[in-house]
């Protein structure tokens, strides 16, 4: 058979990264088309929201810092050093990831009976629960990167189409036989436990399980301005929520926002999977221009698939979810209409070549410009009368300002020009039909519903 061949490192990781996004999709259909009520859909999606809000910025920090070091570092400069093909980095990597989630767990418990999130009337939704999900799913978010950093691109889908499967079955399937969302919660963390199994025997099959406290700091040192740069600029899911949930403080509006808020899949998650796939290729000064060279194409690529797909989606957007979901929920279709906008910045990838050259700090100074201009222009929107979709707009906004300052630094300080990686004239075309295409929409000039 070929199936290796069939798919690279980068397919793999994006096969992957796309599984995730189109499961809870389906999630969200099954719930609105269930006897659930939108105030207990609430709850579910606030559930998911916290566990994500409180892990994103750390797990990616530790997990994208670890590529361009994986066996180029001072500690462990190439396999054979240490007398074995089995990575003491990414044992170690596990052990930081392990460390932060019994902080972060431990620290959750400390102040459970004071902890009421963002003026919400009530707790948390299973707050002990929502704790030890964030601790058990955590480390596990190094599986697919560790079939990447081995080069096991198979392995990645492989794995991602048994547990996703599996997860969907199990969290839809109390739902279906009208039970409490609860047992979709015992779902989530039944599957997070199959997952540490898998982890497990990763870990004794590809790492040299051996602690290294110098390790541990170079990846800190390197890994500190990212978990930074994450936590200050966020996501637009998790820093829009915290806007959306603070001012209106109820669970149906939140419910609304949530599922309008949530960019395109296939254009979130392969220009991540792309994004992520090639640090590793810029973390040496030899291969720059071929890497270069490399993400420019395979960005061209991606821009002739997703850009009118996006532009497809957006016409169709109000026609489709009041019957993908239900009627209550047409409301999001607007905020899902401008977060398809983000396809513009997220397609171009000056952050793959800063990160990947291990120059961090920069991305971390993108994110504080980002969160000095994306909340006070979030509030102004609100206060301006364009409610949540002002919120997702300005997000837009400092996505883009923020890929602008990326480039900038490239142009400037490397002497790296926007053409070298991104295909300018194909970029440039596509960004300004999707624009027209969604001033079109905007004033009902196409309104397909």
């Amino acid at each position: 058979m070929r199936k290796i061949k069939l798919i690279d490192n980068i397919s793999g990781l994006q096969l992957y990264q796309l599984m995730k996004p189109v499961i809870f999709l389906i999630i969200s259909i099954v719930f609105t088309k269930s006897h659930l009520t939108r105030a207990e859909i609430g709850q579910w999606e606030m559930f998911m929201f916290i566990a994500g809000l409180i892990t994103f910025f750390w797990v990616t920090g530790m997990i994208q810092s670890l590529l361009p070091l994986y066996h180029r570092n001072k500690t462990y400069r190439k396999v054979g050093d240490n007398g074995t093909s089995k990575s003491p980095e990414i044992f170690n990597a596990f052990l930081l990831l392990c460390f932060f989630s019994l902080l972060v767990f431990a620290l959750g418990h400390g102040v459970k009976n004071h902890f009421s999130v963002f003026h919400f009337s009530g707790n948390v939704p299973y707050l002990n629960l929502l704790l030890l999900f964030v601790l058990l799913n955590s480390p596990v978010q190094l599986i697919e990167y560790i079939y990447l950093l081995n080069n096991r691109a198979y392995r990645i889908f492989q794995y991602g189409l048994y547990t996703f499967l599996a997860q969907l079955v199990l969290i839809i399937l109390p739902v279906i036989f009208e039970k409490d969302i609860l047992w979709s919660i015992y779902g989530m963390l039944v599957i997070t436990g199959v997952r540490w199994i898998w982890l497990i025997i990763l870990l004794r099959r590809y790492t040299e399980m051996k602690i290294s406290v110098d390790f541990m700091k170079e990846h800190l040192y390197l890994a500190t301005p990212l978990i930074l740069t994450t936590l200050i600029s966020g996501s637009a899911q998790y820093t829009d929520g915290v806007i959306v949930s603070a001012v209106y403080r109820d669970p149906g509006m939140f419910a609304w926002f949530r599922y309008g808020a949530k960019e395109f899949p296939l254009v979130l998650m392969l220009a991540n999977g792309l994004s992520n796939a090639m640090l590793p290729e810029f973390s040496t000064r030899e291969r720059m221009r071929e890497s270069l060279a490399k993400i420019r194409a395979k960005s061209k690529r991606l821009m002739h698939i997703l850009f009118p797909a996006a532009m497809l989606m957006m016409i169709f957007s109000r026609w489709l979810y009041p019957r993908m979901f239900n009627a209550e929920f047409h409301k999001s279709a607007d905020v899902f209409l401008i977060y398809s906008l983000l396809i513009i910045p997220r397609l171009v990838f000056p952050q793959t070549v800063i990160v990947g050259r291990k120059k961090t700090h920069i991305t971390l100074i993108a994110a504080i410009l980002e969160l000095a201009v994306n909340i006070p222009l979030s509030l102004l929107m609100i206060k301006w009368g364009y409610n949540i979709v002002g919120v997702a707009l300005s997000t837009v906004i400092v996505y883009i300002i923020g890929k602008a300052f990326l480039a900038g630094y490239l142009w400037v300080k490397m002497n790296i020009k926007p053409s070298e990686y991104i295909p300018l004239r194909i970029f440039a075309l596509y960004s300004i039909a999707l624009g027209m295409v969604f001033v079109l929409i905007d004033h009902r000039i196409i309104d397909i519903k």
